[in-house]
Protein backbone atom coordinates (compact mmCIF):
# COMPACT_ATOMS: atom_id res chain seq x y z
CA UNK A 1 0.00 0.00 0.00
CA UNK A 2 1.16 3.26 -0.89
CA UNK A 3 0.82 6.09 1.81
CA UNK A 4 0.90 10.16 0.97
CA UNK A 5 2.10 12.14 3.40
CA UNK A 6 -0.94 14.10 3.29
CA UNK A 7 0.43 16.17 6.37
CA UNK A 8 3.00 17.76 4.07
CA UNK A 9 0.42 18.22 0.83
CA UNK A 10 -0.81 21.67 0.33
CA UNK A 11 -4.86 21.51 -0.33
CA UNK A 12 -4.00 22.09 -4.06
CA UNK A 13 -1.80 18.83 -4.00
CA UNK A 14 -4.28 16.74 -2.14
CA UNK A 15 -7.15 18.56 -4.53
CA UNK A 16 -4.62 17.13 -7.29
CA UNK A 17 -4.37 13.68 -5.56
CA UNK A 18 -7.75 13.24 -5.58
CA UNK A 19 -8.50 14.09 -9.16
CA UNK A 20 -6.35 11.98 -10.03
CA UNK A 21 -7.63 8.90 -7.94
CA UNK A 22 -10.60 9.80 -9.29
CA UNK A 23 -9.41 9.50 -13.15
CA UNK A 24 -8.11 6.31 -12.80
CA UNK A 25 -10.92 4.94 -11.03
CA UNK A 26 -13.17 6.14 -13.71
CA UNK A 27 -10.63 4.06 -16.23
CA UNK A 28 -11.42 1.23 -14.24
CA UNK A 29 -15.00 1.60 -13.44
CA UNK A 30 -15.99 -1.95 -14.54
CA UNK A 31 -13.61 -3.60 -12.06
CA UNK A 32 -15.35 -1.86 -9.16
CA UNK A 33 -18.69 -3.85 -8.01
CA UNK A 34 -21.33 -0.63 -6.72
CA UNK A 35 -22.33 -1.64 -3.15
CA UNK A 36 -25.94 -2.65 -2.50
CA UNK A 37 -27.20 0.51 -1.00
CA UNK A 38 -25.65 2.55 -3.72
CA UNK A 39 -28.84 1.97 -5.85
CA UNK A 40 -31.06 3.03 -3.43
CA UNK A 41 -29.19 5.94 -2.60
CA UNK A 42 -29.62 6.94 -7.06
CA UNK A 43 -33.07 6.15 -6.91
CA UNK A 44 -33.81 8.83 -4.08
CA UNK A 45 -31.75 11.33 -6.17
CA UNK A 46 -33.18 10.50 -9.84
CA UNK A 47 -36.61 10.96 -7.87
CA UNK A 48 -35.32 14.35 -6.28
CA UNK A 49 -34.37 15.89 -9.85
CA UNK A 50 -37.31 14.34 -11.60
CA UNK A 51 -39.37 16.19 -8.90
CA UNK A 52 -37.59 19.51 -9.36
CA UNK A 53 -35.99 19.31 -5.65
CA UNK A 54 -32.52 18.70 -7.34
CA UNK A 55 -30.49 19.61 -10.51
CA UNK A 56 -27.88 18.00 -11.98
CA UNK A 57 -24.57 20.13 -12.91
CA UNK A 58 -22.03 19.43 -15.52
CA UNK A 59 -19.02 17.83 -13.49
CA UNK A 60 -16.20 20.69 -15.45
CA UNK A 61 -18.64 23.29 -14.41
CA UNK A 62 -19.41 22.13 -10.23
CA UNK A 63 -15.25 21.13 -10.39
CA UNK A 64 -14.63 25.16 -11.29
CA UNK A 65 -17.17 26.34 -8.53
CA UNK A 66 -15.31 24.54 -6.15
CA UNK A 67 -11.85 26.08 -7.24
CA UNK A 68 -12.91 28.95 -6.56
CA UNK A 69 -14.14 28.37 -3.23
CA UNK A 70 -10.19 27.53 -2.27
CA UNK A 71 -8.01 30.14 -1.87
Amino acid sequence: MTELPLESLSLEEKLHAMESLWDDLCRHADDVESRSWHQEILAQRESAVTQGNEQFTDWECAKRAIRKQVP
